[in-house]
């Protein structure tokens, strides 16, 4: 399965323009921004997806630390780097879609664009 075949829990660092593009293409996406749950923290996202069923979707490395950690967690995809225009997000995660091999639970997909390069790197714990 690829890691954007499972349901995604957007961390709130995630824009709404990201997560509004993630759904046009079909893809099940809840927002933490959403629920009205902005400052959660990152342990309570990573307990709250995995409940749900739910892989995080974030810009935070913290969320790797924590899985490190021994935390429980279906996956994280990790989006780098973080915090600029929509459209590079939605481009990286259009690649990840489009090459990211498969993966097996518990995963952490790094997804890391330089200019129109994607490197994608997948840790299986």
């Amino acid at each position: 399965m690829k890691a954007l075949d499972f349901p995604l829990l957007a961390d709130e660092n995630v824009h709404p323009d990201v997560i509004s593009f993630l759904r046009e293409t079909g893809l099940d996406v809840e927002s933490i921004a959403e629920q009205g749950s902005l400052g959660l923290p990152d342990t309570n996202v990573l307990q709250q997806a995995t409940q749900t069923g739910r892989v995080v979707l974030t810009h935070d490395s913290d969320f790797g630390g924590l899985a490190l950690m021994g935390a429980k967690f279906i996956g994280i995809i990790y989006i780098r780097p973080g915090h600029i225009r929509t459209e590079f997000t939605k481009k990286t995660l259009q690649a990840v879609r489009e090459s990211a091999p498969d993966v097996t639970p518990p995963f952490i997909l790094v997804a890391e664009r330089t200019g129109d390069t994607v490197k994608i790197r997948v840790r299986q714990l």
